[in-house]
């Protein structure tokens, strides 16, 4: 398949035309005048050669077993050419024509044909329709409508949007940017970001694989592939629609957090995907993986020759989790040595805004040797006596080794040459130094990856019959929402901790409930059409007396009765209060990509307020039950603070490792939550205090 595309020996154009600014002129044009080597065939009924090129009248007249085809015809004339080229064994099909879905109605109908015929002919593959086209620069093959073809390099680009890759094409072009290959998806009928990254990952011309995406077809395989490159080369990938206007609506508190996002941000994490959020970091991060190596660790070095962006610099790197490294006093001396008496031989190194080029690469050699420094940002602003080109010229006399180095050449105009030296000779150049810094954190966050031993996920052998046997239940009743006790059964069956409650369905029920677990106690509202009973006066917290218990239940029945009269109540349940420890909340949705998508952060009433809260999908392994832990802004007040003892960590990750194994092997959990579980003291465990569960819709809903 790689070879069809991208090393093909013959290449046909289906509407190829004879007019200047028609697609199919351009795509014919890119194939014969910008270096192809191969056969070109012109598909065209009405002519007998195109751009000094003979022309093939009908597809059936192309050689049988044809490398690579580039359909530009009407939509409506798409499935029946690729049926024809089918005939003929053709391998690869790129289909630039646009009408499909993107347009709806029709074009819907359309592309489902599409899809049909691309299905009932294995032996074929198919990128778009609604591309752009493909290139590849070593090949020399430009099979696209682009204005322009780019520069060689070690990039391999793919878009799901083709205004967005001919944007970049052209601004790659004017920033000494360079490709291998250059891929435009469009509506992805057939191949996917998936194939693409397989493709790219054995290609030996790409050393760093990029993508914009809008939305990834097959999560759970998205993820399952993107494992196994990341393991080899680094994938730097821009997602598009972060914002809540793409949240589905959820009635629990993890789905109304969730949203389509988060699930992307997790799975991305989770299979080693540098996700960056604008294109200039994609290309900052993009040009520094594929010249540099990646560095050993934090350590950073500063070189500039104004404290000011030395400063700036120095705010990013501790806002990245980088740290300044402490220069040996050898180093120091070194530097004092041969610097201006005004100036700091300390990190950040300032040279001063009179020192000549010279100083940068002796200072640089000095602060490699350093064996403190990881890494080393050299800032440059232009002085009426300093060239940026002389700067980059020396710079590029310094061997970088195994530590790597960004230049930072503050300014336009005047420093443009210098920053075209430095891309030349393997330097990645940012027009700020906190761009370098943010270049050189996803560097380390792909190293981290790169180092650490593959997650293998933790399952909980839960008591699977008895969960089946409560979702049956609920489905003959047709209930997607299960009752409360109903939920902490589930969960208790996976090994959750559950506080323990007793049903009553008289206020003399409620009262001996009480004797028995001991006061005081909690009384919950038990109604399975009630989700958040705080919000209708379904909670009442300390009751110490039997008088209060049955005052209790009389007040809390009534209040429902008035407040939600249609809901179907069973009583109440009367519940042990459970005293201490830190309110958290573990929760899961189903996304529709990735499946599954847990959720952990502060609980109680201040989860939807603080928003601190952190995702991972399942299933997870133990590890990554630990770092959804300490990945929210407060995990130090569950680490202990001002003396306080330490919340019981390991007792928590194994509650989130319980759920994840629960929505695992249960895919009809649609949503669930515990708010809030309980985090008692170390070595006294968790405790779950209020479940709620939300079933997926059953066949036929």
């Amino acid at each position: 398949m790689f070879e069809a595309f991208f090393r093909p020996r013959q290449v046909a154009v289906i509407g190829a035309s004879s007019q200047p600014g028609k697609v199919g002129y351009d795509v014919l044009y890119n194939l014969v005048k910008r270096g192809f080597g191969g056969q070109v065939y012109p598909v065209n009924p009405n002519a007998d050669t195109i751009l000094d090129t003979p022309v093939v009248r009908e597809i059936s007249q192309l050689p049988r077993g044809l490398d690579l085809a580039v359909v530009s015809v009407k939509a409506k004339l798409v499935p029946q050419a690729v049926r024809e080229l089918a005939a003929i064994g053709t391998q690869a099909v790129v289909v630039v024509s646009a009408g499909f879905k993107e347009v709806g109605g029709r074009g819907r109908e359309l592309e489902n044909e599409l899809k049909e015929v691309v299905q009932a002919n294995p032996g074929l593959r198919l990128i778009g329709p609604n591309c752009i086209g493909i290139m590849d620069t070593t090949s020399n093959l430009n099979a696209s409508f682009a204005g322009s073809m780019p520069r060689p390099g070690r990039l391999g680009f793919f878009s799901q949007s083709g205004a967005m890759g001919l944007a970049i094409l052209d601004w790659s072009l004017d920033n000494n940017i360079g490709f291998s290959k250059f891929i435009s998806l469009g509506n992805k009928v057939d191949l996917t970001e998936v194939e693409i990254l397989e493709m790219m990952a054995a290609d030996p011309e790409t050393k760093v694989i990029l993508g914009y995406l809008e939305a990834v077809e097959d999560g759970r395989r998205f993820m399952q592939v993107a494992k196994e490159v990341t393991r080899v080369k680094p994938v730097v990938l821009v997602k598009s629609g972060v914002t809540s206007a793409g949240a589905r609506a959820a009635s629990s508190h993890t789905g109304a957090l969730a949203g389509a996002d988060a699930a992307y941000d997790a799975a991305f994490r989770q299979c080693g995907v540098l996700r960056v959020h604008t294109m200039r970091q994609l290309f900052g991060l993009a040009t520094a993986l594929a010249h540099q190596a990646l560095p050993s660790g934090p350590g950073l070095a500063i070189l500039t020759n104004s404290g000011g962006p030395g400063i700036i610099c120095a705010d990013a790197a501790e806002g990245h989790g980088l740290h300044l490294a402490v220069l040996r006093p050898e180093v120091a001396d070194e530097l004092r040595g041969f610097l201006p008496a005004i100036a700091s031989v300390y990190n950040p190194v300032d040279i001063t805004g009179g020192a000549p080029a010279e100083l940068y690469r002796r200072s640089l050699e000095a602060i490699q040797d350093d064996p403190g420094v990881n890494a080393t940002v050299v800032i440059m602003t232009p002085t009426a006596t300093l060239k940026a080109e002389d700067v980059a010229r020396e710079l590029a006399q310094v061997p970088i080794k195994d530590k790597p180095v960004f230049t930072a050449m503050m300014g336009s105009h005047s420093v443009h040459e210098g920053r075209d030296l430095c891309m030349k000779h393997g330097l990645p150049t940012y027009e700020f130094p906190e761009d370098a810094v943010t270049a050189l954190a996803g560097m380390l966050d792909y190293r981290r990856w790169r180092t650490q031993k593959p997650r293998e996920p933790e399952l909980v052998a839960g008591d699977k019959d008895k969960v089946a046997d409560i979702i049956a239940a609920a489905r003959r009743q047709g209930r997607r929402n299960l009752g409360e006790t109903e939920a902490r059964e589930c969960f208790a069956a996976y090994g959750v901790p559950v506080a323990r409650s007793l049903p009553a369905s008289t206020s003399e029920e409620a009262v001996a409930a009480a004797r028995e677990l001991g006061l005081p106690v909690v009384m919950k509202i038990d109604s399975p059409a009630i989700s958040h009973k705080s919000d209708v006066g379904g909670v009442m917290v300390g009751l110490g007396s039997q008088g209060a218990v049955a005052e209790a239940f009389h007040e809390m029945t009534s209040r429902i009765r008035r407040v939600q009269p249609d809901a179907w109540v069973r009583g109440v349940l009367v519940q042990e209060m459970v005293r201490g420890g830190r309110e958290t909340i573990v929760g899961l949705s189903r996304d529709p990509q990735f499946g599954p998508l847990l959720m952990f952060g502060l609980g109680g009433i201040y989860v939807e307020v603080l928003k601190d809260v952190s995702f991972r999908v399942a299933p997870i392994a133990r590890v990554e039950a630990e770092e959804m832990i300490r990945g929210i802004r407060s995990f130090a007040l569950l680490r202990g603070v001002r003396g306080e003892s330490p919340a019981d960590l390991a007792a928590l990750a194994g509650v989130l490792v319980a759920i994840s194994s629960l929505a695992h092997d249960f895919p009809d959990l649609a949503e669930a939550d515990i708010n809030p579980l309980l985090v008692l003291p170390r070595g006294q465990g968790a405790m779950a205090v209020d479940a709620r569960i939300a079933l997926t819709p059953a066949k036929g809903e």
